[in-house]
Protein backbone atom coordinates (compact mmCIF):
# COMPACT_ATOMS: atom_id res chain seq x y z
CA UNK A 1 0.00 0.00 0.00
CA UNK A 2 2.93 2.38 0.54
CA UNK A 3 3.51 2.44 -3.21
CA UNK A 4 -0.04 3.52 -4.06
CA UNK A 5 0.43 7.23 -3.35
CA UNK A 6 3.69 7.62 -5.36
CA UNK A 7 2.06 5.67 -8.20
CA UNK A 8 -0.96 7.99 -8.13
CA UNK A 9 1.34 11.04 -8.26
CA UNK A 10 3.15 9.62 -11.30
CA UNK A 11 -0.18 8.90 -13.04
CA UNK A 12 -1.37 12.43 -12.20
CA UNK A 13 1.78 13.98 -13.66
CA UNK A 14 1.54 11.90 -16.84
CA UNK A 15 -2.16 12.78 -17.16
CA UNK A 16 -1.38 16.49 -16.92
CA UNK A 17 1.36 16.21 -19.53
CA UNK A 18 -0.98 14.32 -21.88
CA UNK A 19 -3.77 16.89 -21.49
CA UNK A 20 -1.37 19.82 -21.88
CA UNK A 21 0.05 18.48 -25.14
CA UNK A 22 -3.47 17.83 -26.47
CA UNK A 23 -4.65 21.31 -25.45
CA UNK A 24 -1.65 23.02 -27.04
CA UNK A 25 -2.38 21.18 -30.28
CA UNK A 26 -6.02 22.32 -30.07
CA UNK A 27 -4.99 25.99 -29.78
CA UNK A 28 -2.14 25.73 -32.26
CA UNK A 29 -3.38 28.76 -34.19
CA UNK A 30 -3.60 30.98 -31.10
CA UNK A 31 -1.06 33.79 -30.51
CA UNK A 32 2.11 32.97 -28.58
CA UNK A 33 1.01 35.20 -25.68
CA UNK A 34 -2.26 33.28 -25.33
CA UNK A 35 -0.36 29.98 -25.26
CA UNK A 36 1.96 31.28 -22.55
CA UNK A 37 -0.96 32.49 -20.42
CA UNK A 38 -2.70 29.14 -20.92
CA UNK A 39 0.45 27.24 -19.88
CA UNK A 40 0.87 29.34 -16.72
CA UNK A 41 -2.77 28.80 -15.69
CA UNK A 42 -2.68 25.08 -16.54
CA UNK A 43 0.42 24.24 -14.54
CA UNK A 44 -0.51 26.57 -11.68
CA UNK A 45 -3.75 24.63 -11.25
CA UNK A 46 -1.94 21.31 -11.50
CA UNK A 47 0.41 22.06 -8.59
CA UNK A 48 -1.70 24.40 -6.43
CA UNK A 49 -3.15 21.62 -4.24
CA UNK A 50 0.29 20.34 -3.31
CA UNK A 51 1.68 23.84 -2.78
CA UNK A 52 -1.22 24.71 -0.46
CA UNK A 53 -0.60 21.55 1.59
CA UNK A 54 3.15 22.23 1.76
CA UNK A 55 2.49 25.81 2.94
CA UNK A 56 -0.42 24.95 5.26
CA UNK A 57 1.38 26.16 8.38
CA UNK A 58 2.83 29.29 6.77
CA UNK A 59 1.75 32.86 7.44
CA UNK A 60 0.20 33.27 4.00
CA UNK A 61 -3.44 34.47 4.02
CA UNK A 62 -5.80 31.59 4.76
CA UNK A 63 -8.12 32.77 1.99
CA UNK A 64 -5.33 32.33 -0.57
CA UNK A 65 -4.37 28.88 0.72
CA UNK A 66 -8.04 27.87 0.77
CA UNK A 67 -8.52 28.95 -2.86
CA UNK A 68 -5.38 27.09 -3.94
CA UNK A 69 -6.52 23.98 -2.06
CA UNK A 70 -10.03 24.03 -3.52
CA UNK A 71 -9.16 24.76 -7.15
CA UNK A 72 -6.15 22.46 -7.07
CA UNK A 73 -8.15 19.53 -5.71
CA UNK A 74 -10.94 20.09 -8.26
CA UNK A 75 -8.28 20.12 -10.97
CA UNK A 76 -7.12 16.69 -9.82
CA UNK A 77 -10.60 15.28 -10.45
CA UNK A 78 -10.86 17.25 -13.70
CA UNK A 79 -7.73 15.51 -14.98
CA UNK A 80 -9.02 12.09 -13.93
CA UNK A 81 -12.35 12.42 -15.73
CA UNK A 82 -10.84 14.11 -18.77
CA UNK A 83 -8.46 11.18 -19.27
CA UNK A 84 -11.24 8.62 -18.74
CA UNK A 85 -13.56 10.52 -21.11
CA UNK A 86 -10.90 10.84 -23.81
CA UNK A 87 -10.23 7.11 -23.61
CA UNK A 88 -13.95 6.34 -23.85
CA UNK A 89 -14.65 8.69 -26.76
CA UNK A 90 -11.51 7.57 -28.59
CA UNK A 91 -12.78 3.99 -28.48
CA UNK A 92 -16.22 5.06 -29.68
CA UNK A 93 -14.68 7.19 -32.44
CA UNK A 94 -12.57 4.26 -33.62
CA UNK A 95 -15.67 2.15 -34.26
CA UNK A 96 -18.10 4.95 -35.10
CA UNK A 97 -16.07 7.82 -36.58
CA UNK A 98 -19.15 9.62 -37.84
CA UNK A 99 -20.62 9.98 -34.32
CA UNK A 100 -17.65 11.54 -32.51
CA UNK A 101 -16.08 14.40 -34.44
CA UNK A 102 -14.22 16.13 -31.57
CA UNK A 103 -12.99 13.91 -28.74
CA UNK A 104 -11.65 16.80 -26.65
CA UNK A 105 -14.91 18.79 -26.84
CA UNK A 106 -17.07 15.80 -25.89
CA UNK A 107 -14.72 15.00 -22.99
CA UNK A 108 -14.93 18.57 -21.69
CA UNK A 109 -18.74 18.48 -21.77
CA UNK A 110 -18.91 15.16 -19.88
CA UNK A 111 -16.26 16.20 -17.34
CA UNK A 112 -17.85 19.56 -16.49
CA UNK A 113 -21.25 17.86 -16.20
CA UNK A 114 -19.84 15.32 -13.74
CA UNK A 115 -18.10 18.04 -11.71
CA UNK A 116 -21.34 20.02 -11.43
CA UNK A 117 -23.25 16.90 -10.35
CA UNK A 118 -20.52 16.00 -7.84
CA UNK A 119 -20.70 19.41 -6.19
CA UNK A 120 -24.50 19.36 -5.91
CA UNK A 121 -24.36 15.81 -4.52
CA UNK A 122 -21.77 16.88 -1.94
CA UNK A 123 -23.98 19.59 -0.47
CA UNK A 124 -26.55 17.27 1.12
CA UNK A 125 -25.45 14.35 3.32
CA UNK A 126 -27.52 11.17 3.41
CA UNK A 127 -28.90 10.13 6.81
CA UNK A 128 -28.56 6.38 7.35
CA UNK A 129 -30.44 4.79 10.27
CA UNK A 130 -29.26 1.50 11.78
CA UNK A 131 -31.60 -0.26 14.21
CA UNK A 132 -29.80 -2.53 16.66
CA UNK A 133 -31.23 -4.79 19.35
CA UNK A 134 -28.94 -5.90 22.13
CA UNK A 135 -29.25 -8.30 25.04
CA UNK A 136 -27.07 -5.93 27.07
CA UNK A 137 -28.59 -3.65 29.69
CA UNK A 138 -29.15 -0.01 28.76
CA UNK A 139 -30.62 2.26 31.40
CA UNK A 140 -33.72 3.71 29.83
CA UNK A 141 -33.91 0.73 27.46
CA UNK A 142 -32.79 2.64 24.35
CA UNK A 143 -30.28 5.20 23.14
CA UNK A 144 -29.77 7.20 19.93
CA UNK A 145 -26.17 7.78 18.92
CA UNK A 146 -25.24 9.79 15.84
CA UNK A 147 -21.99 8.76 14.19
CA UNK A 148 -19.96 10.96 11.88
CA UNK A 149 -16.45 10.78 10.51
CA UNK A 150 -14.04 12.66 8.26
CA UNK A 151 -15.31 16.19 8.82
CA UNK A 152 -11.95 17.57 7.59
CA UNK A 153 -12.40 21.02 9.08
CA UNK A 154 -10.15 23.56 7.42
CA UNK A 155 -9.82 24.56 3.81
CA UNK A 156 -12.05 21.66 2.75
CA UNK A 157 -14.90 22.18 5.22
CA UNK A 158 -15.49 25.65 6.61
CA UNK A 159 -17.95 27.09 9.09
CA UNK A 160 -20.80 27.47 6.55
CA UNK A 161 -20.73 23.81 5.56
CA UNK A 162 -20.28 22.76 9.18
CA UNK A 163 -23.40 24.80 10.06
CA UNK A 164 -25.46 22.65 7.66
CA UNK A 165 -23.97 19.46 9.08
CA UNK A 166 -24.73 20.47 12.67
CA UNK A 167 -28.33 21.30 11.75
CA UNK A 168 -28.75 17.82 10.25
CA UNK A 169 -27.14 16.17 13.29
CA UNK A 170 -29.41 18.02 15.72
CA UNK A 171 -32.51 17.02 13.73
CA UNK A 172 -31.74 13.39 14.68
CA UNK A 173 -32.12 14.26 18.40
CA UNK A 174 -29.04 12.28 19.49
CA UNK A 175 -28.32 11.31 23.07
CA UNK A 176 -24.63 11.23 22.15
CA UNK A 177 -22.48 11.93 19.11
CA UNK A 178 -19.40 9.95 18.11
CA UNK A 179 -16.70 11.06 15.66
CA UNK A 180 -14.52 8.44 13.97
CA UNK A 181 -11.49 10.63 13.37
CA UNK A 182 -10.29 13.24 10.88
CA UNK A 183 -12.23 16.08 12.46
CA UNK A 184 -9.36 18.30 11.31
CA UNK A 185 -7.96 18.32 7.79
CA UNK A 186 -4.28 19.17 7.19
CA UNK A 187 -3.59 21.95 9.68
CA UNK A 188 -5.04 23.44 12.85
CA UNK A 189 -4.54 26.99 11.57
CA UNK A 190 -8.08 27.44 10.10
CA UNK A 191 -9.61 26.13 13.33
CA UNK A 192 -8.65 29.22 15.23
CA UNK A 193 -11.67 30.68 13.44
CA UNK A 194 -14.22 31.34 16.21
CA UNK A 195 -17.10 30.48 13.89
CA UNK A 196 -15.96 26.88 13.59
CA UNK A 197 -15.74 26.53 17.37
CA UNK A 198 -19.17 28.10 17.74
CA UNK A 199 -20.63 25.64 15.26
CA UNK A 200 -19.19 22.66 17.14
CA UNK A 201 -20.69 24.10 20.33
CA UNK A 202 -24.12 24.00 18.68
CA UNK A 203 -24.17 20.21 18.58
CA UNK A 204 -26.94 19.13 20.94
CA UNK A 205 -25.88 15.85 22.55
CA UNK A 206 -26.90 15.61 26.24
CA UNK A 207 -24.59 12.63 26.91
CA UNK A 208 -21.60 14.18 25.17
CA UNK A 209 -19.52 14.15 21.99
CA UNK A 210 -16.73 11.56 21.82
CA UNK A 211 -14.00 11.26 19.25
CA UNK A 212 -11.15 8.94 18.35
CA UNK A 213 -8.31 10.57 16.38
CA UNK A 214 -7.65 9.86 12.71
CA UNK A 215 -4.57 9.98 10.55
CA UNK A 216 -5.24 13.64 9.70
CA UNK A 217 -5.00 14.58 13.37
CA UNK A 218 -1.46 13.20 13.19
CA UNK A 219 -0.78 14.97 9.88
CA UNK A 220 -1.91 18.21 11.53
CA UNK A 221 0.03 17.50 14.72
CA UNK A 222 -1.70 15.41 17.38
CA UNK A 223 -0.67 17.69 20.25
CA UNK A 224 -1.82 20.83 18.46
CA UNK A 225 -5.11 19.10 17.59
CA UNK A 226 -5.62 17.97 21.18
CA UNK A 227 -5.05 21.51 22.43
CA UNK A 228 -7.54 23.12 20.07
CA UNK A 229 -10.15 20.39 20.47
CA UNK A 230 -10.06 20.99 24.23
CA UNK A 231 -11.56 24.41 23.55
CA UNK A 232 -14.63 22.74 22.00
CA UNK A 233 -17.29 20.40 23.48
CA UNK A 234 -15.65 17.44 21.70
CA UNK A 235 -13.92 14.89 23.94
CA UNK A 236 -11.02 13.38 21.98
CA UNK A 237 -9.85 10.23 23.72
CA UNK A 238 -6.70 8.28 22.85
CA UNK A 239 -6.94 4.61 23.88
CA UNK A 240 -9.51 5.45 26.54
CA UNK A 241 -13.10 4.63 27.44
CA UNK A 242 -15.99 6.89 28.34
CA UNK A 243 -19.05 5.41 30.05
CA UNK A 244 -22.32 7.17 29.30
CA UNK A 245 -24.87 7.75 32.08
CA UNK A 246 -26.96 4.87 30.69
CA UNK A 247 -24.04 2.43 30.97
CA UNK A 248 -23.00 2.32 27.30
CA UNK A 249 -19.22 2.18 26.95
CA UNK A 250 -17.63 4.31 24.23
CA UNK A 251 -14.13 2.99 23.52
CA UNK A 252 -11.97 5.42 21.54
CA UNK A 253 -8.93 3.77 19.97
CA UNK A 254 -5.92 5.79 18.94
CA UNK A 255 -5.24 5.87 15.22
CA UNK A 256 -2.93 3.38 13.52
CA UNK A 257 -0.63 6.33 12.75
CA UNK A 258 0.56 5.88 16.33
CA UNK A 259 2.49 2.61 16.20
CA UNK A 260 2.60 2.64 19.99
CA UNK A 261 -1.15 2.61 20.46
CA UNK A 262 -2.42 0.02 22.92
CA UNK A 263 -3.05 -3.54 21.75
CA UNK A 264 -6.73 -4.28 21.39
CA UNK A 265 -6.84 -6.79 24.24
CA UNK A 266 -5.28 -4.31 26.66
CA UNK A 267 -7.66 -1.57 25.55
CA UNK A 268 -10.64 -3.85 26.17
CA UNK A 269 -9.38 -5.27 29.47
CA UNK A 270 -11.15 -2.59 31.49
CA UNK A 271 -14.49 -2.94 29.70
CA UNK A 272 -17.52 -4.39 31.47
CA UNK A 273 -18.75 -7.27 29.29
CA UNK A 274 -22.25 -6.97 30.70
CA UNK A 275 -22.53 -3.47 29.22
CA UNK A 276 -22.82 -2.47 25.57
CA UNK A 277 -19.43 -1.71 24.02
CA UNK A 278 -19.08 0.65 21.07
CA UNK A 279 -15.59 0.89 19.60
CA UNK A 280 -14.51 3.92 17.54
CA UNK A 281 -11.46 3.18 15.39
CA UNK A 282 -10.77 5.55 12.50
CA UNK A 283 -9.32 3.03 10.06
CA UNK A 284 -11.43 -0.07 9.38
CA UNK A 285 -8.66 -2.60 9.79
CA UNK A 286 -8.53 -5.88 11.76
CA UNK A 287 -12.32 -6.01 11.88
CA UNK A 288 -12.29 -9.79 12.28
CA UNK A 289 -10.00 -9.48 15.31
CA UNK A 290 -12.32 -6.95 16.90
CA UNK A 291 -15.30 -9.15 16.10
CA UNK A 292 -13.66 -12.10 17.85
CA UNK A 293 -13.24 -9.85 20.90
CA UNK A 294 -17.08 -9.68 20.93
CA UNK A 295 -17.33 -5.92 20.62
CA UNK A 296 -20.99 -5.05 20.18
CA UNK A 297 -20.64 -2.16 17.70
CA UNK A 298 -17.67 -1.02 15.64
CA UNK A 299 -17.66 2.38 13.95
CA UNK A 300 -14.99 3.58 11.52
CA UNK A 301 -14.43 6.03 8.68
CA UNK A 302 -11.27 6.87 6.75
CA UNK A 303 -12.13 5.28 3.39
CA UNK A 304 -14.65 7.93 2.20
CA UNK A 305 -15.93 4.95 0.20
CA UNK A 306 -13.46 6.15 -2.42
CA UNK A 307 -15.20 9.57 -2.57
CA UNK A 308 -14.83 9.82 -6.36
CA UNK A 309 -15.59 6.91 -8.71
CA UNK A 310 -13.68 4.66 -9.40
CA UNK A 311 -12.11 5.24 -5.98
CA UNK A 312 -14.82 3.13 -4.34
CA UNK A 313 -13.65 0.14 -6.40
CA UNK A 314 -10.12 0.66 -5.08
CA UNK A 315 -11.15 0.95 -1.42
CA UNK A 316 -13.30 -2.18 -1.75
CA UNK A 317 -10.13 -4.05 -2.75
CA UNK A 318 -8.01 -2.55 0.03
CA UNK A 319 -10.30 -3.09 3.04
CA UNK A 320 -12.19 -6.13 4.30
CA UNK A 321 -15.18 -3.81 4.78
CA UNK A 322 -14.78 -0.49 2.99
CA UNK A 323 -18.20 1.07 3.57
CA UNK A 324 -21.69 0.61 4.96
CA UNK A 325 -23.19 -1.81 7.45
CA UNK A 326 -22.42 -5.47 8.02
CA UNK A 327 -23.36 -7.81 10.84
CA UNK A 328 -20.37 -9.98 11.64
CA UNK A 329 -20.59 -12.92 14.02
CA UNK A 330 -20.53 -10.81 17.16
CA UNK A 331 -20.29 -7.20 16.01
CA UNK A 332 -22.45 -4.70 14.20
CA UNK A 333 -19.88 -2.95 12.00
CA UNK A 334 -20.41 0.34 10.19
CA UNK A 335 -17.79 2.03 8.02
CA UNK A 336 -18.93 5.55 7.21
CA UNK A 337 -18.18 7.23 3.90
CA UNK A 338 -17.74 10.44 5.91
CA UNK A 339 -19.88 13.48 6.55
CA UNK A 340 -17.51 15.58 4.44
CA UNK A 341 -14.39 14.85 2.42
CA UNK A 342 -10.74 15.46 1.71
CA UNK A 343 -9.76 17.67 -1.19
CA UNK A 344 -12.32 18.48 -3.88
CA UNK A 345 -15.88 19.44 -2.80
CA UNK A 346 -17.22 16.66 -5.00
CA UNK A 347 -19.04 13.37 -4.49
CA UNK A 348 -19.35 11.21 -7.60
CA UNK A 349 -20.57 7.65 -7.14
CA UNK A 350 -20.60 8.04 -3.33
CA UNK A 351 -22.40 10.14 -0.71
CA UNK A 352 -21.66 12.17 2.38
CA UNK A 353 -23.45 10.53 5.28
CA UNK A 354 -24.56 10.79 8.87
CA UNK A 355 -25.20 7.49 10.65
CA UNK A 356 -27.91 7.21 13.30
CA UNK A 357 -27.63 4.21 15.60
CA UNK A 358 -30.95 3.49 17.30
CA UNK A 359 -30.00 0.94 19.92
CA UNK A 360 -32.62 -0.86 21.99
CA UNK A 361 -32.13 -3.33 24.82
CA UNK A 362 -34.36 -6.41 24.69
CA UNK A 363 -33.26 -7.48 28.15
CA UNK A 364 -36.01 -7.42 30.69
CA UNK A 365 -35.29 -4.91 33.42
Amino acid sequence: MRFIFPLMLICYLLGNIYLFIGAIKAIAQAPIAAKIIFAVIFWSLSVSLFVSIALRNSHLPQALLSAMYTFGSIWLVFVLYMILSIILFSIIRYFFPSIIYNTLLYSLIVTFTLLAYGYINYLTPVVTTIDIETPKTIHGDSVTIVGISDVHLGHGTGSKMLHKFVDTINKQHPDAVIIAGDLIDNSVQPLYDKEIKNELARINAPMGIYMAPGNHEYISGIRECADIIKSTPVNMLLDATATLPNGVQIICRDDASNRRRQPLDKLLSGADNSRLTLLIDHQPREIAEKDSAKIDIQFSGHTHNGQIWPGNIVTALLFEQASGYCKWEHSHVYVSSGISLWGPPLRIGTNNEIVVFKIRSNKKQ
